[in-house]
C-alpha cells in the first residue's frame, strides 16, 4: 500500500481525537446492517429540524467544543464511502482491512498518525467511540483527559469513568484509588449481574466508558511489544493475520500506572431499541399513523407504504426494505441472536456518491434505485458476468460508456452489456433504476478502470 506522508513541521495541532467505527449493528436491525450500523442512521433531530447521525451528532459536538482538534475515525473499509458521505472531507480516515478488535484497530490508527500523518510521539491522543449520545460537557471532559495525558509525569493511560445512575449489567465497572475528580485506578470488575453492580456503585466504581487518552509513543509502545511488524505499511498489509483481542484486555487491565477522571453530565450508549427510543425526537420517523391509545409506543418507517398502530404499548416498530421489527420495549434489548439468523441481504445504504436501495432481487436480476447528489460519479467499472440498464427517473446527467459520453435526462434509458465500461454522473440530483440482469449476480464482479469522465 502506498501512502504520502505529512512531517512533523506543517502540522500546527497538538492533540488528536480518535472515533472508533465498527460492528454490524444488529440490535437496531431492521435499520442498521453490516454496511449502515447504528452510528450512521438518521434518526436524531438537529437544532433546524433536520435528522442526523450518531457520529455526525459527535463530530458536530466536538468541532463546537475543540475546533482546531483533527478528529480521525478508526473504520473498516467498506464504510469509508459512507464516513465520507456523512461527514465530507473534514476528518481523516484510518482504514482496518478487516475487524480485528479495538487492540489491533488502535496500533494501526496510532502508526497512521505518527508514520503518515505525522504526529510527534509526545502528542496527546484520545480514543472515544463514535456513537454516545452525549452533551457538550463530555467533550468538554475529552479535552481535560487530553490536558491531563499530555502533562509531564502523568499516568500513562487516562480513563474517563461515568458516575453511574443505576446498577447496570451492560458495562464494566472501574474501581478508583479515592472519589476525586481524577485518581489512580484500584481495579477492574467485568460486567456483574445487577446485585453485584449495586455493590461496585456503594464502594464508588465507576462505569467503564472505554474513552481514554494517552501519548501516542505510549500506544506505539505497546504495540510493538505485542505485534510482530516494522512500520506502518507492514502493520496494514498483514493486519488479517492478527488476533482479535481488546485493547482493554492487551493493555488497559494490565497497565499499573493509570488514571480515571470522573464524568457525571449525559452519557448513553445507544445499543438498543430501547435506548434509542429515549433519545428519538418523536414517537414516529416516516409514514406512520397511531391513534390516541397508544402509549409510550415508538414506530419508525422507512418504507414508502404506510404504518398503521392502534392499542400499542410499551412497543417498538421498525420497517425497512430488510425487515419489520415489532417488540416489546425490554425485550429488544435481547433481539441480536434472532436477527443473526435471518441473514438478510443489505437493502439500502448510504455511499460518498449517494444512496442505493435495492427494490426487488430475483435470482437472475438484480433492481436497485441509485440516487447521485449532484456533481457525484459512479466509479468507471465493468461487468463480465451481467447486462445493466439504466432508466432516469429524476434529474439530468451524464454518462460515460466505453469511452463515449453523452447526456441523460429524466424517461431515458442506456443498455449496458457485460463487458462494458461505464459509470453516470449526475448534473442535477440524479435518480435512476439500475436493473441487473445475468445467471450470476455478485457484487464482487465488477472490474474498476480509473478514467471517469473529462476534466474529472
Amino acid at each position: 500500500m502506498k501512502v504520502s506522508r505529512i512531517s512533523a513541521y506543517e502540522r500546527k495541532d497538538n492533540m488528536q481525537i480518535v472515533l472508533l467505527s465498527g460492528g454490524a449493528g444488529k440490535r437496531l436491525w431492521p435499520l442498521s446492517n453490516d454496511l449502515y450500523s447504528k452510528q450512521f442512521l438518521r434518526i436524531l433531530r438537529r437544532e433546524d429540524g433536520t435528522l442526523e447521525s450518531m457520529i455526525q451528532r459527535v463530530c458536530r459536538q466536538v468541532q463546537s467544543v475543540a475546533l482546531d482538534v483533527p478528529i480521525t475515525v478508526a473504520t473498516g473499509r467498506e464504510q469509508v464511502s459512507l464516513i465520507r458521505r456523512q461527514l465530507g472531507s473534514g476528518v481523516h480516515i484510518s482504514i482496518e482491512p478487516c475487524r480485528r478488535d479495538t487492540f489491533p484497530a488502535i496500533a494501526l490508527v496510532s502508526a497512521y498518525l505518527h508514520e503518515v500523518r505525522g504526529v510527534p510521539l509526545d502528542e496527546a491522543v484520545a480514543i472515544c467511540p463514535a456513537d454516545p449520545y452525549v452533551d457538550e460537557g463530555y467533550f468538554h471532559a475529552v479535552v481535560q483527559l487530553l490536558q491531563e495525558a499530555e502533562r509531564d509525569g502523568s499516568a500513562n493511560l487516562v480513563l474517563m469513568g461515568i458516575e453511574p445512575t443505576y446498577p447496570s449489567e451492560k458495562y464494566g465497572y472501574i474501581m478508583p484509588v479515592s472519589q476525586e475528580p481524577q485518581s489512580m485506578v484500584q481495579s477492574f470488575k467485568e460486567k456483574p449481574d445487577q446485585e453485584k453492580a449495586a455493590e461496585y456503585i456503594e464502594q464508588g466504581a465507576l462505569w467503564n466508558s472505554g474513552v481514554f487518552a494517552f501519548k501516542l509513543g505510549y500506544a506505539l509502545d505497546q504495540a510493538r511489544e505485542l505485534l510482530d511488524y516494522t512500520d506502518y505499511e507492514d502493520l496494514f498489509n498483514r493486519y488479517e493475520e492478527l488476533s482479535k483481542i481488546s485493547f482493554d484486555y492487551a493493555v488497559v487491565e494490565k497497565e499499573k500506572n493509570i488514571a480515571v477522571q470522573r464524568y457525571s453530565g449525559t452519557w448513553l450508549d445507544i445499543g438498543t431499541w430501547n435506548t434509542l427510543a429515549e433519545v428519538m425526537p418523536e414517537h414516529t420517523i416516516g409514514r406512520v399513523t397511531m391513534d390516541e391509545t397508544c402509549r409510550n409506543a415508538h414506530v419508525v418507517n422507512t418504507l414508502p407504504i404506510p404504518i398503521l398502530c392502534m392499542g400499542l404499548k410499551d412497543v417498538v416498530v421498525a420497517a425497512s426494505p430488510e425487515g419489520i421489527l415489532v417488540s416489546d420495549k425490554e425485550r429488544s434489548s435481547a433481539m441480536k441472536p434472532y436477527a443473526e439468523r435471518l441473514h438478510t441481504p443489505v437493502m439500502y445504504t448510504e455511499k460518498s456518491w449517494g444512496e442505493f436501495q435495492i427494490v426487488d432481487a430475483e435470482t437472475e436480476s438484480l433492481t436497485i434505485k441509485i440516487t447521485l447528489s449532484p456533481g457525484r460519479a459512479l466509479t468507471y467499472h465493468l461487468h463480465e458476468r451481467r447486462d445493466e440498464t439504466w432508466t432516469v427517473i429524476e434529474g439530468r446527467g451524464w454518462v460515460k460508456l466505453d469511452g463515449n459520453e453523452f447526456a441523460v435526462a429524466e424517461g431515458q434509458t442506456v443498455r449496458i452489456p457485460r463487458g462494458s465500461f461505464h459509470t453516470i454522473r449526475a448534473e442535477t440530483l440524479l435518480k435512476v433504476m439500475e436493473i441487473q440482469t445475468g445467471e450470476d449476480i455478485d457484487a464482487e464482479d465488477k472490474i474498476v478502470f480509473f478514467g471517469g469522465f473529462t476534466g474529472c
